[in-house]
């Protein structure tokens, strides 16, 4: 890491709030009525760092945690979610310049999820893939790799039936314990059903599924938009149960 570099919060006459790290990297926060409302939550955080040394050896962890702080802002205030993705990616390349992976991690997830949200399932393939790859070999965070491809597969469903296919049996390869989770098993059942143009057996996998894992809302997304796929024209009831 360049320990020469240094973050500065700066304020304008109208109210407009600047992140500099060294010349070349900034952030601003429009002071327009919509985000004036919002401002004073980090001109709280910049206060804070107002006894911390220029020279701090964390200052990517404070550029993080700025870029973390801006995110929700746009994530649950101002609901931008395009924004939100450009502050939790910014936030993640901070994070691994202090190598601090996990934290890292915890960013690209929330910028996977929001990216399948918004149709760029490539995007949250690769960081899914990534994740699960950087865990799955861990002892303490291994059991979560098997979700990461699991949401990874889905997103290839989503896309073509045979990307997932084939999307499955390299997670299989790379990473055996996949094979005998309940994630695989549902995924080579939906496959099944798909090929099938099965709806019913599509729906009542996923319901079995349900009972013991309860899926969240990102999953209910997901497998409503294969399963309307299942329906042709996408007329179908728009449920799972």
């Amino acid at each position: 890491m360049d320990s020469h570099m240094a973050l500065d919060y700066l304020f304008n006459e109208e109210g407009d709030i600047f992140a500099i790290v060294n010349s070349t990297c900034y952030t601003w926060i429009n002071a327009s009525k919509e985000v004036e409302i919002q401002s004073h939550k980090i001109r709280e955080q910049a206060h804070r760092l107002q006894d911390i040394s220029p020279w701090s050896f964390d200052l990517f962890t404070i550029a993080a945690k700025h870029h973390i702080t801006i995110a929700e802002i746009y994530e649950t205030e101002l609901v931008d979610i395009e924004k939100a993705i450009a502050h939790y990616e910014q936030s993640a390349d901070y994070y691994k310049g202090e190598e601090s992976n996990s934290s890292a991690n915890k960013c690209l997830l929330k910028v996977a999820a929001y990216a399948a949200q918004l149709e760029q399932y490539q995007k949250a393939i690769e960081i899914y893939e990534q994740v699960g790859a950087n865990t799955m070999d861990n002892p303490l965070l291994k059991y979560s790799a098997k979700d990461y491809f699991f949401k990874a597969a889905l997103c290839h469903f989503i896309v073509d039936e045979l990307n997932a296919k084939l999307a499955l049996e390299k997670y299989e390869e790379m990473f055996p314990a996949f094979t005998d989770s309940r994630e695989c098993k549902l995924l080579k059942k939906l496959l099944e059903a798909h090929e099938e143009q099965n709806s019913e057996a599509y729906t009542e996998a996923v319901k079995e599924f349900d009972s013991i894992s309860r899926l969240d809302q990102w999953l209910t997304t997901m497998l409503l938009r294969i399963k309307k796929s299942i329906q042709g024209d996408g007329e179908g009831d728009g449920d799972l149960k």
